[in-house]
């Protein structure tokens, strides 16, 4: 893909299994143990997220669901967040490899997206 999704886990996200399991796709993942953002709210991982050009990824569904929705009202702009309940990391790889291989992150750019929808 010619623009491809680059992911940010935030710190919910970050399982050592699905790190290990995206990098050896070939997935670019970041955490936010490498971005110094651990114990920050919820709204500095997504500024951090957008300044970095990468979707955020997380198990927080409702804080980001909510932050989402803040921001579209306010007009504001986040390169896109996809949340997802916490399910074995096989089953999360797959849908992350499906969404990764079907949307860019251009298409990805305000939008969030339910993992729960690639099965």
């Amino acid at each position: 893909m010619a623009d491809p999704i680059r992911l940010y886990l935030d710190e919910d996200a970050m399982q050592s299994r699905l790190i290990r399991a995206l990098s050896a796709r070939q997935v670019d993942v970041v955490t936010a143990f490498e971005a110094g953002l651990i114990g920050f709210p919820d709204e500095d991982h997504l500024v951090y997220a957008l300044a970095q050009s990468r979707v955020l990824f997380s198990f927080n569904r409702g804080d980001f669901a909510r932050l989402h929705k803040l921001y579209l009202k306010n007009d504001r702009h986040h390169a896109g967040i996809i949340v997802s309940d916490q399910l074995q990391v096989g089953m999360i790889v797959r849908r992350l490899l499906k969404l990764l291989n079907t949307r860019s992150a251009t298409e990805m750019q305000n939008w969030l997206e339910y993992l729960s929808n690639w099965r």
